[in-house]
């Protein structure tokens, strides 16, 4: 099965931006909420700082799910595997359970780099690997390169975006999708849709964003520094949103809202 779709790791805490004191005060918070998948990243540049704050809790090593991605910059044979062997140090463990390639490459062509993360794979540095902000196309061109089973593909992924390509493509390939940005940095608040709905089930607008993606078949990460959000981000299993209530909320996809656009992120692909 899926480590990311297990229920135990199927919600994950999101390190970006937070570094430092915030970020291990926002990981023990989640710890103690009962979190068990972190997502972090080289480029993050908070691995050390995520490794300390779970070796602080004295929970095994193997109730996490760790989640770390190499930066584009390390998509070389002669810096990928050290890089990779940096952030388990960093990290304070001996393999990564889940190991990505952050982005597509500069050049456009994915085989070197996919080459390269099976490697890492073959070499016993991570326990599953996939790939992250990948378009339609890539993940079908990646299932055909890689000869083990890509766990998840990272991507924006919330109600205001329309991300159908990529789920066709998930369906296809077998490689399942993941979210982040999954509130859309706080704009799903401007809809009051949401807090309608949530009225009935007696739960936030955030609550049912986060259900719904659930629901379309997504493990997610998420991240806030307020105990109480942190909190109320897992309570989302003790109800189910209607299809009705799934339709409504699907026709906000029409309004095409992206955070990680080519103006404020340089390498990201030519979106679907």
């Amino acid at each position: 099965m899926n480590i990311l779709l297990q229920p135990g790791f199927l919600q994950g805490f999101g390190t970006f931006p937070l570094k430092g004191g915030a970020l291990r005060d926002a990981i023990h918070t989640a710890v103690q909420a009962g979190y068990r998948t972190f997502d972090t990243a080289q480029g993050y540049e908070s691995e050390a700082d995520t490794g300390a704050a779970l070796a602080e809790t004295g929970i095994a090593r193997d109730r996490f799910c760790i989640i770390t991605k190499v930066r584009p910059e390390n998509f070389s044979e002669s810096r990928f595997l050290p890089s990779v062997e940096s952030s388990l140090r960093a990290l304070r463990i001996d393999r990564i359970d889940v190991l990505l390639l952050h982005w597509p490459p500069a050049g456009g062509d994915i085989t070197p780099s996919l080459n390269l993360l099976q490697k890492a794979y073959e070499a016993g540095l991570a326990s599953h690997i996939g790939v992250s902000n990948y378009t339609a196309a890539m993940m079908r061109q990646a299932r055909a390169v890689v000869d083990v089973p890509l766990v998840t593909n990272q991507v924006e992924f919330h109600p205001l975006l329309d991300q159908s390509r990529l789920l066709e493509a998930a369906r296809e390939t077998g490689i399942p999708l993941s979210s982040y940005c999954s509130l859309a940095r706080g704009e799903v608040f401007k809809y009051p849709l949401f807090g309608e709905i949530g009225g009935t089930h007696g739960k936030s607008a955030a609550q049912v964003v986060l259900r719904w993606i659930l629901q379309k078949g997504l493990s997610m990460n998420t991240m806030s520094t307020r105990p109480d959000n942190i909190r109320a981000n897992l309570e989302i299993m003790d109800f189910t949103l209607s299809a009705d209530e799934m339709a409504r909320i699907d026709a906000l996809n029409r309004t095409n809202y992206r955070i990680v656009d080519r103006d404020r992120v340089p390498c990201a692909p030519v979106w679907d």
